[in-house]
């Protein structure tokens, strides 16, 4: 139950939905444009459902290679 808490929590949210929009943003200045995009979609479903904001991201950072 708390891990859903924290997960749930306001700050959370804003941190994930930063996070990915950092991650737009070198995208987009690295010309990766449907990355770009797909991540500022992204970004307006992680405010909804942070997990899965954490996990595409983790998931992208895979497939990068860092």
């Amino acid at each position: 139950m708390g891990l859903t808490k924290l997960l749930g929590s306001k700050a959370t949210r804003s941190l994930t939905v930063l996070s990915v929009l950092s991650e737009a943003k070198r995208a987009f200045s690295r010309g990766k444009r449907i990355r770009a995009v797909f991540l500022l979609g992204l970004a307006v479903v992680a405010w909804k459902w942070t997990m899965l904001g954490v996990a595409a991201q983790g998931v992208l950072k895979l497939v990068r290679g860092r």
